[in-house]
């Protein structure tokens, strides 16, 4: 989603934190006493931290021997059949906001564009703007943004939306939870900071530290819908989006090899930080044009332990 305008959310906790550095061995994470100021927190740790501009691969490389190639993309907002061209791979990754407001027929026309694609695996979250997934905010029905498209959702049976999840044929669906495919641990998690009063919003600080405590230490590819502080997540207004706590979890207790995620248009692009490499993925600009190309990477495929035999007397 574009980050035109800054709402702060509700406070988290303000306790002591240790500032997060790549490659911090401690794993105990609080929420900073500043997680509301985002781009305070950035201007005070950045001289501590390392942002690295990385070129992404071309897609029209060969895939390196016994490498598994991932082809991410993100912030569709049900426009594919405008977006460039997908490359082929080995993994599709979408992390979110693949519909408008996620009504059944965008859901529905998602998935089957998922089954046009070669790639053998598919892994999807939702985003801010997959309301209807949001079980709680479509339980509760009075969130700002669910009354705005209200008369939208009245084509949707009774409680229908209890089971828009289950049109995603095509894909596997995570939601704070983890799938293993082709020897990769990927975690996936739709959440982000308070804003607009969207789906999958949740306030600054300890809220989103409980999400992001779910995610294993073993995750080799992390997905989240938004970005952590300091990579992708510059808006056009000047302002930092990211989430802090997010940044330290990845840094100090899962060090995944790559995050993906997107949500902050304007900041799509790799950037590394020199353990992991973070891509925002976002096809759609700052103007919801879907003119950005999927960003590929290789990783080598995990070598799986093998038990010798033991030799018979």
């Amino acid at each position: 989603m574009s980050f035109r305008r800054m709402l702060k959310g509700a406070s988290g906790r303000s306790l002591a934190s240790k500032e997060p550095e790549p490659g911090d061995q401690s794993t105990e994470i609080t929420v900073h006493p500043e997680t509301r100021n985002p781009t305070r927190v950035w201007d005070t740790i950045r001289y501590k931290q390392k942002v690295d501009v990385v070129k992404p691969i071309d897609p029209a490389t060969p895939k390196p021997r016994d490498h598994v190639r991932f082809v991410c993309i993100s912030d569709t907002h049900s426009k594919t059949g405008a977006m460039p061209e997908i490359p082929e791979g080995d993994v599709l990754i979408h992390a979110g906001d693949f519909t408008k407001i996620s009504r059944r027929k965008e859901v529905v026309n998602f998935n089957e564009f998922l089954g046009t694609l070669p790639h053998r695996h598919k892994i999807v979250i939702a985003g801010n703007h997959e309301l209807t997934f949001d079980q709680q905010l479509m339980s509760e029905r009075n969130s700002h943004v669910f009354m705005s498209f209200a008369s939208a959702f009245e084509g949707l049976k009774k409680n229908e939306w209890k089971e828009i999840r289950s049109l995603l044929t095509n894909c596997t669906y995570l939601e704070d939870s983890q799938t293993h495919v082709m020897g990769f641990k990927i975690y996936g998690s739709p959440w982000q900071p308070v804003f607009c009063d969207w789906g999958f919003n949740l306030p600054r600080g300890q809220a989103l530290l409980d999400k992001w405590n779910k995610i294993p230490e073993d995750t080799d590819i992390l997905i989240t819908h938004g970005p952590p502080l300091g990579h992708g997540d510059l808006a056009s207004n000047g302002c930092r989006a990211g989430c802090v706590e997010l940044l330290s979890t990845v840094q100090r207790r899962v060090r995944p090899k790559y995050h993906v995620f997107g949500h902050i248009h304007e900041g799509y692009g790799v950037t590394t930080d020199g353990q992991t490499t973070f891509v925002n993925a976002a096809i759609c600009d700052v103007h919801y044009r879907p003119c950005n190309p999927p960003i590929v990477f290789d990783l080598p495929t995990p070598r799986v332990p093998t038990v010798e035999a033991e030799s018979s007397v």
